[in-house]
């Protein structure tokens, strides 16, 4: 099996959630969350973690609706996943992330009540489930 290193995105029109997870091991944490001005981010922030961490793949959230089908944000997700690619290369895939806030917030709210909820904790924790599902269906 290969070690690749994998980094999520949560994408959103005001915040971005990133996480990185390992191939080998299929487990990922959070890192940061990024502000974005209607869906774009500062690059310099995104090639600095780049750069940092070196993945070898990105995996971008695709945001569906619940039935499926898709959405407004959808196409926006598409489009920064595109960005991605085009801006620094590396390879892309997109990975369903239906109630992953959901789930992120229920978890963080375990861990340490409303206090836990920011709005930052929340997207990276929405990145780090993305990417535990793409591992889980990776064969």
């Amino acid at each position: 099996m290969v070690n690749r290193t994998i980094m999520a995105f949560d994408f959103g029109t005001r915040s971005i959630g990133v996480a990185i997870g390992q191939d080998i091991t299929r487990t990922a944490r959070p890192l940061t969350a990024f502000k974005a001005q209607d869906g774009t981010p500062d690059w310099q922030q995104v090639e600095k973690l780049l750069q940092e961490w070196q993945p070898d793949l990105l995996v971008v959230g695709l945001p569906l609706n619940m039935d499926g089908t898709e959405q407004p944000l959808t196409a926006r997700a598409r489009k920064f996943a595109q960005r991605l690619h085009g801006r620094f290369g590396v390879q892309i895939a997109l990975q369903d992330e239906r109630l992953s806030t959901v789930e992120a917030r229920s978890s963080l709210f375990e861990q340490g009540g409303f206090r836990a909820l920011d709005k930052g904790s929340v997207d990276a924790a929405s990145a780090v489930i993305i990417l535990e599902s793409w591992f889980g269906q990776q064969a």
